[in-house]
């Protein structure tokens, strides 16, 4: 339930911000808009009443220019709003063997209409870098003074990419690391397709090694495969109806030891609690300031039913930004991911990753919003702020039915200087919409068979 709770909060602010970026422009360009939607579907509530009518009771001869229809609709995966005289996601051609009125979309110049279509990525990019800008300039950031991994098993992507438990490392393509941030950047995030050279301080001695791509590229599938050496086992998730739920642990506990073990990683606290099904374990956390001692019984399978990540528990340097500068970085932080997700679209397209890999649906959105919001607001908010870029890049892409494959039929209009004939639009939206429908499908069966 919870799931669908945040669910519901993220997409509503993601389509209301998109759009109302259409609405407002449309409005500032006098066209008229008579459907504000949240969703798809049947309509199951809004407010639209005039004068004490409702829009569908109105007398013919009223003129309704200027009101808007604004619903909630059944289906909670988008929303539209309905601009007179344009096709859109409505499929309305009432308007067709008609004379073109001044306050349709049709009616207006291309440079208007290219802006009342590009309005809605323009608000989804301006929620992004607000964000970014807020974190920056509130709260600043804070980065992991540190380059040493933490444990290492052999069988392991981070094995396989050729680490070692404690490995201190130095460079990666011959640029010297020296902080966390620095290392995930260079070795995750920048030009993920290509292997990677990296040095590190092992034993006391350097070691140079090659990480392969393969490996760079599945982590964007469940993240990167490193984690800082100085953790504390934390649990991220208690499941319902679970022996942990029973025995009482709470989000955010952190583990210290288990039947008299000290424990450093989530490696440590898996072990312990695997080897002992169906046997009764002591387990001392830390809630808070308060240390508890808490006994728990694993399953059959030796699961307690918990969610468990390492937390960074080492030096911490705080950086705080000014007004501009804050700016700047969230500038910044929005080119680096824009380049970062369409290099992840190109290598979909060339087969390089996984469609799986790079993209998630309803399930996964709603999965990401409730864990984030667990967490707290700044983590919940950044996840929003991803989200509306990734839903500005996606709508702008040359694609019938989204933002972008309007722009390109509205271009080539301007250029030729005439509409393209109706049927010829309603073939494309109809068979856009049928491919988004499909994708959509497949994308929802990919997170259903993932969970």
């Amino acid at each position: 339930m919870d799931y669908v709770i945040y669910f519901i909060i993220t997409i509503a602010i993601l389509v209301f911000i998109h759009e109302f970026g259409h609405f407002a422009a449309a409005k500032l360009s006098k066209m008229r808009t008579d459907v504000f939607a949240i969703g798809f579907g049947k309509r199951l509530f809004g407010w639209n009443r005039i004068n004490g009518f409702t829009l569908g009771d109105l007398p013919k001869d009223f003129d309704t220019q200027g009101h808007t229809d604004y619903r909630i609709c059944l289906i909670p995966l988008g929303g539209y709003v309905k601009i007179a005289g344009m096709v859109d996601e409505s499929f309305d051609t009432d308007f067709a063997g008609q004379e073109p009125q001044p306050y349709e979309f049709r009616a207006k110049p291309t440079y208007q209409k290219l802006f009342v279509i590009t309005a809605g990525v323009m608000m989804n990019l301006t929620l992004t870098l607000a964000v970014f800008w807020g974190i920056n300039f509130f709260q600043g950031k804070q980065v992991f003074k540190t380059t040493t991994i933490g444990q290492v098993a052999d069988t392991t992507q981070a094995g396989q990419a050729g680490f070692q438990s404690y490995d201190e490392l130095i460079s990666v393509n011959d640029y010297q690391i020296s902080n966390w941030d620095e290392l995930l950047n260079k070795v995750f995030v920048e030009n993920i397709t290509k292997d990677k050279v990296v040095t590190v301080l092992r034993n006391g001695a350097e070691v140079t090694f090659s990480v392969p791509s393969e490996l760079i590229s599945k982590a964007a599938e469940k993240g990167p495969f490193l984690f800082p050496g100085e953790t504390k086992p934390t649990i991220s998730e208690v499941m319902e109806n679970s022996p942990a739920e029973v025995a009482g642990f709470l989000p955010s506990d952190v583990f210290l030891s288990l039947n008299g073990q000290s424990v450093k990683n989530s490696g440590d606290v898996i072990s312990v609690i695997s080897s002992n099904p169906q046997t009764e374990i002591n387990v001392e956390v830390l809630r808070s300031e308060e240390t508890l001692n808490i006994t728990v019984v694993p399953g059959m399978e030796g699961k307690i039913g918990i969610g468990i990540n390492d937390f960074y528990s080492g030096e911490i340097d705080y950086k705080q930004f000014g007004f501009f500068e804050s700016l700047s970085m969230g500038f910044s932080q929005i080119g680096s991911y824009t380049y970062l997700t369409l290099s992840m679209l190109g290598n979909v397209i060339k087969g390089d990753i996984e469609f799986k890999q790079a993209f998630g649906g309803p399930v996964k959105i709603a999965k990401f919003a409730a864990q984030s919001a667990d967490t707290g607001l700044v983590p919940f908010l950044y996840f929003l702020a991803m989200l509306s870029l990734s839903l500005a890049i996606i709508n702008i892409l040359p694609f019938p039915v989204l933002d972008g494959g309007h722009f390109v039929i509205i271009a080539l209009e301007g250029l030729v200087g005439k509409e393209l004939p109706l049927k010829i639009k309603l073939a494309i939206q109809n068979a856009g919409f049928i491919v988004l429908l499909l994708l959509m499908a497949f994308i929802i069966y990919n997170d259903i068979i993932s969970l």
